[in-house]
């Protein structure tokens, strides 16, 4: 069978109708034949995300947008078609997020702790993260109190400087600056005076260095006298001495008499024991030496 050129140009155009609509579905994030799962989130803005952009859980890509609707009151519905064997919990958020410098957006699912998961249709939190602007506005603020300080710091200053406190302020270094050249001649002059002086002061250093030598030694000669002078009496003391004891040992004088004499001495012995003797018989018989009356001698009669 042989078919004409029409029949070709037809089945032609007829192909490549088909594979246009199905690649501009495609590019609009539409699938035809697609069985996802769909979930929707609704943003306030959505700053440049269009159709066909990705969703990520945890870096991996689960899905796409599919489709973007503007709202009456402003909000903005997305519409996301999720591979169905991927399970997404009930209370996940669907976070609006940039990809990179240049101002790309996805979408970032934060799966939640839910035992529910969602089903086709069911709508999810979505939330945007802040942007670069959004989160340099603080520091933006706080350069601005920072730079308002600094303008009210800069025109105390200003307040102060000025210019009798800067002429103040200069006679002050000046004067300083006198005060360091008059010290330093006076340091020069001191240390000309000490120069000049230098051989005198070492002369009064020798002086004084031979007063003391001599004092030192008039002070050692003083101390030898005296306890030579004392050594001297000393030994004439002992020698005396000696010589007494000598002399009682040799018997002169009433000591050495004493001490030596043997008969002097039995002699004494002997006393001092009759003495003993006569004073025990005193005690024992009194009588016998002592003769005594109460009422006197009586008168003798005729």
């Amino acid at each position: 069978m042989k078919i004409s050129n029409e029949t070709k140009v037809g089945i032609f155009a007829t192909v490549a109708i088909t594979v246009l609509i199905i690649g501009y579905s495609f590019l609009k994030g539409m699938d035809l034949f697609s069985t996802d799962d769909e979930y929707y989130a609704v943003y306030d803005k959505i700053d440049g995300l269009t159709v066909s952009k990705p969703v990520y859980v945890n870096g991996f890509q689960v899905g796409r947008v599919s489709k973007l609707n503007l709202t009456p009151q402003g909000k903005i519905i997305a519409e996301f078609r999720i591979d169905p064997n991927y399970h997404i919990p009930k209370n996940t958020t669907a976070q609006l997020e940039n990809t990179d410098l240049l101002g790309g957006k996805a979408v970032v699912f934060y799966l939640g702790n839910s035992n529910e998961f969602a089903v086709d249709g069911d709508t999810l939190l979505g939330t945007n993260q802040a942007g670069l602007m959004d989160q340099l506005k603080p520091v933006q603020e706080k350069a601005s109190l920072i730079a308002g300080r600094m303008d009210s710091v800069l025109n105390s200053i200003n307040q102060t400087l000025n210019p009798q406190f800067q002429r103040n302020f200069s006679q002050s270094f000046s004067s300083i600056a006198q005060t360091l050249q008059t010290l330093e001649g006076t340091s020069r002059k001191v240390d000309g005076l000490v120069g000049a002086q230098t051989k005198r002061i070492g002369d009064i250093l020798v002086n004084l260095e031979s007063m003391s030598a001599n004092l030192k030694k008039i002070s050692a000669e003083g101390a030898e006298a005296k306890l030579g002078e004392t050594l001297l009496n000393a030994n004439k003391a002992v020698s005396d001495l000696q010589q007494v004891v000598n002399k009682i040992n040799a018997g002169q004088g009433s000591l050495g008499l004493l001490v030596n004499d043997q008969q002097l001495y039995n002699n004494l012995n002997q006393a001092a024991t009759n003495l003993d003797q006569l004073m025990i018989d005193l005690k024992a018989n009194p009588k016998r030496y002592v003769h005594f009356s109460i009422f006197g001698k009586g008168s003798k009669t005729k």
